[in-house]
């Protein structure tokens, strides 16, 4: 069963500065379902206050309020009435905008609002009971905004605490009924944004999305394009987006153009109040495909090349911000170039090209009178490079730093570089198609790991853009609502635990809120581990080749398991964490109300369920595989369980296209995450693209392929293993076992005779008829002291015989700390005897538990040694000489400007040996090689350092800190019996 890290039990070895407080998503700090005193009736006895807003306010505010009166009406049933006109009577709800509302402006010159705390603020709102505002108005609820968003988003606040989620519609999440509403008295506001621009990029969009939009929304409108997404699909886009206070969008780019896809795309997101940008391909207001489309509508020869194609690519951009200025939207410029296709320029990567492209930009920008539009540059892949040979983009201009697509940022801003007036921008990926393997099917993206690499981002001083790659908008919701809360106002690292609460309550009601949001917290842990798509390849080293500058050392296994079906039971272990997991999910299910299972389903039971089931049919693929090999009776039995599981997965995806909320899905569940890696089935690109062909997603398939035998009909009898790993009385690892099993169809008599009476094996007899597994159990009240090898004579038919051999390690003498047993010592980073400096616990963001990070942040580079920071761990070792200490670190970039990124280890009085985890793996995060596609798809790095034990007994291995940003997990000291894992070995004993 998976041990559940409580997030809210932070440890911070020192005394840190407070952190700011985080943003509850249901809070529920103004809205109140019973009257009290000073409350402002929302809606009581039948009667719901109207609303009323002036026709001179934005579009936006008013279209906003419009989803208001739709949503008291479903959480109450009754409709307010929404009016233009001033009112007169009674207690009412005025809703507007400062500057742009009369009605608001009347109530500040009458002295009745104070909006002193948002005059010229960015998206600030104020929401107030006010009494005697107008003439004959005995009361209102005043929602006012220093800006169009500002309004809007006081509007959708209201929305969301009556009880109406965010993701009502993608997900169909009924609203929490009540029959009265009231507001508390007092001020009430959500403060301004931490982040200027906060948005989301639909990206990576087939099938799911790509097939389901035109279908449900209607084809695209640009002639010969169906495929694209009209203006009916981004209005629910916009919408939600704007329900969770995001205001900027990268729309989406495969096949698509969303200027041309429908001409009034612009026109409805000035409508909406959302900001438009491109993506970091995109420049100058013009999606990619707009070209693709056209090549030669501009001259020239076609080619997307500015040093080939100049004058063409220039009037391309031209029309797009002359498009920009006359459609009067707002957006943020992209600058830059890169190749057609998300790919390096075909015209070398020189800083006097790139310079001369974005000076040429900025003067298309001059000549339209439009340098005043946010611009941004963004560092994607190979254009960071530029920046990190000194190019530099003219100083309004925000730099965006991006992640390496897979949770980790590449690079921060210097601190001690003069501030930038544009500010810096992050772009982050929670879906992501590329090597070292797409990962498109299910969320897979944890809470404590985005906190660490968000906080890092936001303390270093990012706050101007941040934008996330949500691939098809829907299945990344909860990721999705974290990153924008947390660019509103940052999140502490102790309230990560009541935000998914929050966000449990705010979905699904607070009766189930903590059983729900420990299981959406257990599944990121587990599913963190390794992206389902990459549950058929096993990735090993050559030996014989350096990996610190041989890419070919790292080897590709796509048709192997990653976790071991034989050492420490690491297949079977994960896979029963998953089903146990999946268990609880289904029986918080049938708690749950009729009309909220479809939003369950979406939101928590799929991704539960279907992963634990991939991870079931994985491990009978797999099973069944190494069967055949062994020519074991059971082998058909396995092809049986693996088709019955891919069976179930169907059955799913069918019921998710078809009975969903009475079909509404069909055709979304389409994503393939099975058959990767099946060159012969679809081509070179097998080993990290979606199975497809011509650009079309393939149903999943079995890759690799079962395997049936015929089964002779004999009696012939198998024993697995022939040596076992070494018993110890501190042992943490799983009992040790052995396999006796039939190559034939005809059952036979089998017996286990260990040579030693304190030794047993459970069971050690019995009739077989296709596989048995005895466990070996020591008494070790009887075993002798010191090394005992003992050999286990296993029988079977006609006198067949086998001998497995073992080692029995009985010490003597007392034990301190962690111990050692099966040849090594396993630790939990974040359990350390000692620690000297300030170091902060991230719970759960390691593969199997906590983790551990120098703190704060910002602190320098230490030189390991003497009193610096480290974390000391007390050893008990039974085994001298020489042993190897492999350090499991979180698969971090170096982001600072600094060489490499550094930790040291040592024992006991050595000097501290220091390892750059970048040159030792040889990992180029910009060149996107193996060894970097290595630590990214197995979500660790993994270090060695050999060490020299004189004596048997107590030691101390000393973690030192060199660089702030190193996240530690697991720490694993190999005395000579460490077997093959993914995850390593369990956690040793402690005493």
């Amino acid at each position: 069963m998976l041990l559940r890290t409580l997030l809210a039990a932070t440890l911070v070895f020192t005394t840190l500065v407070a952190p700011a407080q985080a943003h509850d998503v249901s809070s529920g700090s103004y809205i109140k379902s019973g009257p009290g005193h000073g409350r402002f009736p929302l809606v009581a006895g039948g009667k719901a206050a109207a609303i009323h807003v002036s026709q001179a306010d934005f579009a936006g505010v008013t279209r906003a309020v419009g989803d208001l009166q739709t949503d008291l009406e479903k959480v109450t049933g009754v409709k307010p009435v929404v009016s233009t006109a001033a009112p007169t009577r009674g207690e009412v709800v005025i809703v507007g905008t400062l500057g742009r509302s009369p009605l608001i402006d009347q109530l500040v010159a009458r002295g009745k609002l104070d909006v002193s705390g948002i005059r010229g603020k960015w998206e600030t709102t104020i929401e107030q009971v006010v009494s005697d505002p107008l003439p004959g108005v005995r009361s209102a609820f005043v929602i006012v905004g220093s800006d169009q968003r500002g309004t809007i988003f006081g509007v959708y606040d209201v929305s969301k605490e009556i009880g109406v989620s965010p993701w009502y519609w993608w997900d169909d999440v009924p609203v929490q009924k009540k029959n009265t509403l009231y507001v508390e008295p007092g001020r009430h506001t959500q403060g301004t944004p931490a982040v200027k621009y906060r948005g989301v990029f639909i990206n990576d969009e087939n099938p799911a999305l790509g097939t389901w939009g035109p279908e449900f929304f209607g084809p695209g409108l640009a002639p010969g394009y169906p495929g694209g997404f009209n203006r009916h699909l981004y209005a629910k886009v916009f919408e939600t987006m704007l329900r969770l206070k995001a205001n900027y969008l990268w729309p989406a780019v495969w096949g698509r153009a969303f200027a041309e896809d429908d001409p009034d795309n612009h026109a409805t997101a000035k409508a909406y109040g959302i900001v438009m940008g491109t993506s970091h391909e995109a420049p100058m207001m013009r999606g990619i495909e707009e070209w693709n489309r056209h090549p030669n509508a501009y001259g020239g020869t076609g080619e997307w090349s500015f040093r080939r194609n100049r004058e063409a690519v220039k009037e391309y951009w031209h029309d797009g911000i002359r498009r920009m200025k006359n459609e009067d939207f707002e957006g943020v410029i992209t600058l830059g170039m890169r190749g057609n296709g998300d790919v390096s320029l075909p015209d070398g990567d020189g800083i006097d090209l790139m310079t001369d492209i974005v000076n040429t930009q900025r003067e298309i920008l001059a000549g339209e009178g439009m340098t005043g539009a946010p611009q941004v540059w963004t560092l994607y892949k190979e254009v960071q490079r530029y920046w990190d040979r000194g190019m530099r983009v003219p100083d309004d201009v925000t730099v965006v730093f991006t992640d390496d697509n897979w949770g980790n940022m590449r690079k921060l801003p210097d601190r001690s570089a003069p501030p930038r007036a544009g500010g810096y921008g992050l772009y982050y990926h929670y879906d992501y198609v590329g090597g070292g393997r797409n990962y498109k099917w299910v969320d897979t993206n944890q809470l404590p790991n985005i906190w660490e690499q968000l906080n890092l981002s936001y303390t270093y001083g990012v706050d101007r853009l941040w934008v996330v790659n949500v691939g098809d908008f829907k299945n990344e919701e909860l990721p999705t609502q974290f990153f924008l809360d947390y660019a509103w106002k940052p999140i502490p690292l102790e309230k990560i635990t009541d935000w998914e609460r929050g966000y449990a309550a705010q979905n699904f009601g607070a009766g189930q809120s903590r059983e729900i949001a420990e299981v959406l917290h257990d599944y990121a842990a587990l599913q963190s581990r390794r992206k389902p798509e990459l549950l058929n390849r096993l990735i090993s080293l050559d030996p014989a080749k350096d990996l610190s500058t041989d890419s070919t050392a790292v080897v590709y296994d796509d048709q192997a398991s990653p976790y071991s079906l034989t050492n420490y039971r690491e297949a079977e272990r994960v896979t029963a964490e998953w089903a146990e997991l999946s268990a609880r999910a289904e029986k918080i299910a049938r708690r749950l109300p009729q009309n909220t299972q479809d939003a369950y389903f979406q939101l928590v039971l799929y991704q539960v369920k279907a992963t634990a089931n991939l991870y079931a049919l994985r491990l009978a693929q797999f099973t069944n595989i190494r069967y055949a090999e062994q020519g074991r009776a059971a082998t058909n039995d396995l092809a049986d369980v693996a088709e019955a599981r891919f069976a179930d997965d169907q059955a799913m995806s069918d019921h998710y296209n078809t009975g969903l909320a009475g079909g509404k899905w069909k055709n979304w569940q389409l994503q393939p995450k099975i058959g990767y890696g099946d060159i012969e089935r679809y081509g070179p690109n097998a080993p990290w693209q979606q199975p497809e062909l011509n650009h079309v997603a393939l149903p999943d398939a079995f890759y690799p392929a079962l395997r049936r035998i015929t089964v002779p009909a004999v009696a012939e009898m198998g024993v697995e293993p022939p040596a076992l790993p070494e018993f110890s009385p501190y042992q943490s690892a799983p009992d040790q076992h052995i396999e006796v099993y039939n190559k034939g169809t005809v059952p036979f008599d089998y017996q286990i005779r260990p040579s030693v009476p304190w030794l047993r094996a459970e069971p050690s007899r019995g009739r077989l008829d296709k596989q048995v597994r005895s466990t070996l159990k020591v008494d070790w009240s009887r075993a002798p002291r010191g090394t005992t090898e003992v050999p286990i004579t296993v029988t079977g038919p006609n006198g067949s015989a086998s001998v497995v051999r073992v080692v029995v390690k009985n010490p003597s003498g007392p034990v301190k700390g962690f111990v050692e047993a099966g040849g090594y010592v396993s630790l939990d980073a974040a359990r350390p005897s000692k620690t000297v400096g300030s170091w902060k616990k991230i719970p759960g963001i390691g593969r199997t538990g906590d983790g551990l990070t120098p703190w704060p942040v910002t602190a320098p580079r230490q030189t390991p040694g003497g009193n610096s920071p480290r974390l000391e761990y007390d050893l008990h070792l039974f085994t001298t000489g020489p042993v190897k200490v492999w350090a499991y670190l979180s698969p971090r970039n170096n982001v600072l400007p600094t060489e490499g990124l550094k930790y040291a280890v040592s024992v006991d009085g050595a000097t501290p040996q220091v390892v750059d985890v970048i040159a030792a793996t040889g990992s180029d995060d910009t060149r996107m090689n193996k060894q970097w596609e290595r630590n990214t798809s197995d979500n660790v790095n993994r270090t060695v350092t050999t060490h020299t034990i004189t004596g048997a007994g107590s030691h101390t291995l000393k973690f030192w800190m060199v660089d702030p940003t190193v996240v530690v997990q697991k720490i694993v000291v190999d005395t000579g019996g460490l077997l093959t894992s993914y995850l390593g070995p369990p956690p040793s004993r402690h005493f």
